[in-house]
């Protein structure tokens, strides 16, 4: 045992060999060499400070540009719409004309239901928007909006008699909920 105590302190140094390290004279240490060195770091500094007021001044432009075109988008988002929405309105304006040279009305009745059904299917073939019907179907309040209510003992359930203003979806979502008329079941002394 005392011969692995003796190896152990065999093993630690004497504080006193340990070498320590030089530390320079500061009259030797030459000034030339350390003013180039912060020459050569303001240098750097310089071109690092410039390199960042670059990017920066990039990133601004690209987030201004970013702003420009995403408000663009959003003012002309509609223009393809609204063109084909003004060749309705030139075509009420011809059938408004001819109805006041001609006087009439069956003509211009007919024009007017033209110019519905060339508008109804353009919106809904060429944009997604279509017209729903709800009478007779069960009373959803995610597509409709009750506006009248009567009892009635044909039915069950709450049922859809009949729409007074129509609902319209835009790709198979619910834009504008049917306005109908409901029929609610009787409710009997037993229930």
């Amino acid at each position: 045992m005392q011969n692995d105590e003796e190896t152990k302190n065999e093993s630690v140094e004497d504080p006193n060999t340990i070498l320590e390290t030089p530390v320079p004279d500061p009259e030797v240490v030459n000034s030339d060499s350390n003013d180039a060195r912060i020459a050569q770091l303001e240098a750097e500094n310089s071109a690092l400070k410039d390199q960042y007021l670059r990017k920066a001044a990039d990133f601004e432009n690209f987030r201004k540009r970013m702003n420009r075109e995403k408000q663009d988008a959003i003012d002309f988002a509609n223009q393809s719409l609204l063109l084909d929405i003004v060749q309705v309105i030139d075509d009420f304006k011809r059938a408004i004309k001819s109805a006041e040279t001609s006087q009439d009305f069956q003509s211009f009745f007919d024009g007017v239901k033209m110019i519905e059904n060339r508008l109804s299917s353009e919106l809904e073939n060429k944009w997604g928007l279509k017209h729903f019907d709800s009478a007779g179907e069960l009373f959803d309040p995610n597509r409709h909006e009750a506006l009248m209510v009567e009892k009635s003992a044909d039915v069950t359930e709450a049922t859809v008699v009949e729409d007074l203003v129509r609902g319209y979806t835009l790709k198979d979502r619910v834009i504008r909920a049917a306005k109908v008329k409901v029929a609610m079941p009787e409710l009997g002394v037993g229930n």
